[in-house]
């Protein structure tokens, strides 16, 4: 069974995008300590239910999975698995696994370990939303022997083998799935990755540990033995400018979340910038099509067309960011680039609302029945202030189209309770995914639903991709739901999210990965013995 493959473009952005921090040079050394700074606590030191970007990051140092997806070629390869076989259906996946990869416990990763890490992952539900959704339709996995598993689906499930190669159905040893679900989130789990967990103080750090013996990376990666650090050290640092204080300083060797603002600031100081666009939906405002306002398209479509997304690039974000050029960025399997349908041109947008009934009223703002076209927004809170920033120059863009727009902050901590209760007009937000499921899990009723899609063309083309064995049948269906996503009024697409990463000078070999997450088994630090 083969894979989408990104664009040219996309592939360019990849190619780009890898290999951060090699500025390092032949000077650079094993052991030592490398310091990160990042934005938020991960909350959950537990890779299958781990959610925000920062969690991710932190864990994908101590867990492995059974794919690896290449950031350079788009394609898969092998990791804890060394090759496997999908049915033409895509309801049967066979894993042959390599010899002598084990836990940090000492026990096998085996086809049995496959089997409980995948049951588990069922059995824990709601707390692995993402997990849950990779497995949907999951049947069972056969052990056929001791290197062989087969896992099973009820149902067809095209997207499950890209998923193998995500930080959500990383594997973790039996001891771990014992522990019961919250504690794993606070005492971490036993992975078979190259970094084992030494501290964790909450809202303060996390401290890793080189794993000795460990001996199978990915094809991809340089380094075929154990890490060349000592110990790595995550350090919660949410203000910006505290965190690029600290790589200025020589406090932190590296520095997550580079706000716009602070990019310049970074080189000045002879230091590294390195950025990769992140696969999967890109930030925009999604539509709750069942409030009355937006629930006949023409109040979207107007919107759609009355956003200048140049505009909120230059004057926001930075030249390592760019505009969104459909509902999924560039680097993401099955992108098609509708760029053309996303161009500024508030003319067109007030011919729309008026052709909808829609008119100025004494304050400017459009009227139809009695009634103000005005419309509930909400966003995450923190952030790096870049939702908030651009949402009010996005505010400034409908009000000369006669839309107003009322911003409602809501704490991280509360965005799937909002989902569920669609207690708004406008959703702002994206989701990190190299493959197009992505759309099904947040557009349809499967998943988040934040559109509140109901029955449709749309619906059809989102479950029709999510079954499709075929490549190329697929990639159709992945392209009509892009389409008619933009086109019915359902996703208001604004910019590409990018993963920007301040570096010291000193270090060489970090990597992103194909979802734009940092991996340091490659990283040396220059000068004997590192920091």
């Amino acid at each position: 069974m083969r894979h989408l493959v990104p664009s040219a473009a996309a592939v360019a952005f990849l190619i780009a995008g890898c290999g951060a921090g090699d500025a390092a040079g032949s000077s650079a050394q094993a052991g030592g300590t490398l310091t990160v700074a990042v934005t938020s606590d991960p909350q959950c030191l537990d890779p299958q239910q781990a959610g925000s970007s920062d969690a991710i990051t932190v864990n994908r140092q101590f867990v492995d999975s059974l794919t690896d997806h290449d950031p350079d070629t788009g394609k898969l390869g092998g990791w804890l698995a060394t090759s496997w076989e999908a049915d033409p259906k895509a309801t049967s996946f066979t894993f042959h696994l390599r010899e002598g990869a084990t836990f940090s416990d000492g026990t096998p990763v085996d086809a049995q370990a496959v089997k409980d890490n995948f049951d588990g992952l069922v059995k824990l539900g709601a707390k692995a939303v993402q997990a849950a959704t990779y497995l949907s339709g999951y049947r069972e996995s056969v052990v056929v022997d001791p290197r062989t598993v087969r896992v099973e689906f009820a149902k067809p499930n095209a997207q499950f083998l890209e998923a193998t190669s995500t930080t959500s159905l990383g594997l973790v040893a039996k001891s771990s799935l014992a522990q019961p679900a919250a504690d794993r989130c606070a005492n971490g789990v036993v992975g078979s990755g190259p970094f084992l967990l030494e501290q964790y103080t909450r809202n303060q750090q996390v401290v890793q540990r080189r794993r000795d013996g460990y001996a199978w990376s990915p094809a991809r990666i340089t380094n075929r033995g154990a890490a060349y650090l000592d110990r790595l050290v995550f350090k919660i640092v949410p203000e910006a400018n505290v965190r690029v204080g600290l790589l200025e300083s020589g406090q932190a060797d590296a520095v997550l979340g580079v706000g716009p603002q602070d990019t310049d600031r970074v080189k000045r100081a002879g230091l590294v910038i390195s950025a990769r666009p992140n696969p999967g939906l890109v930030y925009g405002i999604n539509v709750n099509r069942s409030r009355p306002l937006v629930a006949d398209g023409a109040v979207p479509r107007a919107i759609q067309r009355a956003v200048d997304r140049r505009q909120v690039v230059d004057t926001i974000l930075s030249p390592d960011y760019h505009p969104a050029t459909s509902v999924l960025s560039a680097p993401t399997l099955g992108y098609v680039d509708l760029g053309g349908k996303l161009s500024a041109d508030p003319a067109a947008a007030t011919e729309i609302l008026t052709t909808a009934g829609w008119v100025p009223g004494a304050d400017g703002m459009r009227v139809r029945n009695g009634q103000r076209l005005s419309l509930v927004v909400r966003y995450y809170t923190p952030d790096s202030g870049l939702a908030q920033s651009s949402l009010e120059l996005i505010q400034q863009q409908l009000k000369k189209i006669g839309v107003d727009v009322v911003l409602k902050p809501t704490p991280v901590a509360q965005a799937i309770q909002t989902f569920k209760d669609g207690d708004y007009d406008l959703i702002w937000g994206n989701a990190s995914a190299a493959d197009p499921d992505i759309l099904r899990n947040y557009f349809t009723v499967q998943g988040l639903n934040a559109v509140r899609l109901t029955a449709g063309p749309l619906q059809d083309a989102l479950y029709a991709q999510a079954g499709e064995g075929d490549p190329a049948r697929r990639a159709q269906q992945v392209a009509l739901a892009q389409q008619l996503l933009l086109d019915d009024g359902w996703a208001i697409p604004v910019y590409e999210p990018t993963t920007v990463v301040g570096l010291s000078a000193k270090v060489r070999g970090v990597r992103f990965d194909a979802a734009s997450r940092l991996q340091f088994i490659d990283v040396q630090r220059a000068g004997k013995g590192g920091k």
